[in-house]
This record gives structure tokens, C-alpha cells and sequence, in this order.
């Protein structure tokens, strides 16, 4: 078995997982080639020989693998995603088991699942156009502030920076959104316009049900409320009701599309999977990409194909137990 490990050292806190992952998914004639990201490392020249690989496992936080999923779109590979970085919300959607030992066992079984990402483009205040991928969500409004205010504070307190940047932003302007979807055009008040691939977000809290990361779709969700203590509502509905079947998700609301174009009535702050821009804009564009790249996942995972059950393990290996009895 021929690995590629992209890892990004410079995700979240510190910690010598990866490198026991290394040594779990490396047996006796296997190769493993080991990449840790330079400053200012491009996505498409880390995947530049990535097919010559039997699967490339990308390591780090939310940002690096929204950046190296999208290079890999439509490329014919495996990819891995071990949780490297702060919050790695992907991975908890994902639903894998986070253990070195078990991620590499779900390599060597090799099942995956056809995973849709997002495209998002917008023009930055000097007119020009930019375009990325996105895994999870990205965001105009209160979110983006959040995340933009959190940066200081998140190497040193993980994802507490978060919470500490919402109560010191507890009135949020609120903004018209206009929001154009494949069947009508909306305006709504709020804080926050996201557009979601997946929508679960920590804590195993579902923003709103039944969003999923093979679905072929978009959800778009406005944040009604001008107070950000308001949002502690549908958060502890959260937690009692992790996937908001049940008590629903008050001060949300929904549309559910496959483009969607989003204008505000001001400039405010954009994130794209927990990374905020350095300015602000006052439209964005987004749309789905379905099945754009294959996802390796074990099966504790909700896209774990069932079907597959009786298949032999893709190398050999993996009949070593990631959880050994003592």
C-alpha cells in the first residue's frame, strides 16, 4: 500500500497523533510518503502527483482540508481526512472513529463514499473575482465576525475562542439579505446568511436536520435573531435534540438549493469553513458539487456503505483490531 500524508504542523494545537498514525497504517512492504506543508503551500501543486499514490490522507484542521478536498476533486484517489487541528468539524461530521490506530485501519479496509463539496466566488473590494471550494459552510454576517474576532485567541484556547468572541459581539447588526435560489428569490432580515454542505457543528449538534454531505444539495440558513445571546436558544435545543427533529431550530430558517447567489444590504465580513477574509463584501455566489471525492470512512460513520459489508478489506492488515482487548 502506497500512503500520501499531507499534513499541515501549523493547525491547531500541537500533538504527535499523526505520527502514530504513521506508524499504524505503515506494514511490512507498504511505502509511506510523508509531506508536512510549507508556508504559502498551494493545494493543487500538493496533489500534483497524488494519483500515483494508493490514497492521500490529509492532516489538519478544517481550513487545510476544505483547501486539499477541492484539489482532489475528480482526481481518481482515496482520501483520508485525520483530525489535526482545532475544532475539525469535518471529521465529527464524517462520524469516524478519531484514533490513529482506527483511522489507519479504515484506510486499510479502504471503504468510502462519494462526498459533495461547495464552490463559492465573490469579488473582493478592488472588483476582482476569486473562487474556492468549501467542505462544510461558509457564512456572511455574525459568523464571520466570529470567526474573524476568534483568531487571536484560538491557538491558545481552542474552540472556547469562539464563545468568548460571541458575548463580546452580543448585538450584532442585523442586514437585509437578498437570496436568489433555483426556484425563487427571498429578502430576509438577520444576522448571518450560511450556506451549508453539512451543517453539524460541536457537540454533535445538527443547525438543521437532515443535512448531509451526499444529499446533491445546499441549505441556506438565515440567523433571524439581533441577539447573539438569543442564539444560546436553539443551541440548547441542540442539546437536548442533537438533530432538531423533535424541538426544531427556532430563530433559523431554511431553503434548501443547488446555487444560490446572496446580497446584503452592507458590506459585512464573509468565512468560508472557519476562516474569515481580512474585508468585507456585499455578495457571494455558491453552488454544490455532487460526488466530487471519494472519502474514506469506517463503520461507525453514517455514509459507511452497508452494502459493502461483505467485501474484502482493500489491503491486508486490517484484520489487526484498532480497539485490542487486553
Amino acid at each position: 500500500m502506497r500512503s500520501l500524508i499531507l499534513h499541515n504542523e501549523k493547525a491547531g494545537f500541537s500533538s504527535d497523533a499523526i505520527y502514530m498514525f504513521v506508524r499504524s497504517i505503515t506494514h511490512p512492504g507498504d511505502s509511506c510518503e510523508f509531506r508536512s506543508l510549507s508556508d504559502g503551500w498551494n493545494a493543487e501543486d500538493a496533489f500534483k502527483d497524488a494519483e500515483e499514490f494508493d490514497q492521500v490522507v490529509i492532516s489538519g484542521g478544517d481550513g487545510t482540508a476544505a483547501s486539499l478536498l477541492y484539489a482532489a476533486k475528480d482526481k481518481d484517489l482515496n482520501v483520508c481526512v485525520f483530525p489535526s487541528g482545532t475544532a475539525n468539524l469535518f471529521f465529527s461530521n464524517l462520524g469516524n472513529s478519531p484514533e490513529p490506530a482506527a483511522v489507519a485501519r479504515a484506510c486499510r479496509i479502504g471503504r468510502t463514499f462519494d462526498c459533495d463539496l461547495g464552490g463559492i466566488s465573490w469579488a473582493d473590494p478592488q472588483g476582482q473575482e476569486h473562487h474556492c471550494g468549501f467542505t462544510l459552510m461558509t457564512g456572511s454576517g455574525f459568523d464571520a465576525s466570529l470567526m474573524r474576532a476568534a483568531v487571536p485567541n484560538k491557538k491558545a484556547m481552542g474552540e472556547s475562542a469562539y464563545f468568548l468572541a460571541a458575548f463580546d459581539n452580543s448585538h450584532p447588526p442585523v442586514v437585509t439579505f437578498t437570496i436568489e435560489l433555483d426556484d425563487q428569490t427571498v429578502v430576509r432580515e438577520g444576522i448571518a446568511c450560511i450556506v451549508a454542505n453539512c451543517a453539524m457543528i460541536q457537540g454533535d449538534i445538527e443547525i438543521m436536520p437532515d443535512c448531509r454531505l451526499d444529499d446533491g444539495l445546499l441549505d441556506v440558513i438565515v440567523l433571524e435573531t439581533n441577539d447573539a445571546v438569543g442564539l444560546l436558544r436553539p443551541l440548547l435545543f441542540g442539546l437536548i435534540d442533537h438533530h432538531g427533529a423533535n424541538l426544531g431550530r427556532p430563530r433559523l430558517e431554511r431553503f434548501r438549493t443547488k446555487r444560490v447567489h446572496v446580497s446584503s444590504s452592507k458590506p459585512i465580513p464573509l468565512q468560508i469553513d472557519g476562516d474569515a477574509l481580512d474585508y468585507e463584501i456585499s455578495q457571494f455566489s455558491a453552488r454544490v458539487l455532487p460526488e466530487r471525492v471519494s472519502v474514506i470512512v469506517d463503520s461507525f460513520s453514517p455514509y459507511y456503505p452497508q452494502d459493502h459489508d461483505d467485501l474484502e478489506p482493500r489491503f491486508p492488515g486490517s484484520e489487526i483490531e484498532a480497539f485490542p482487548h487486553s
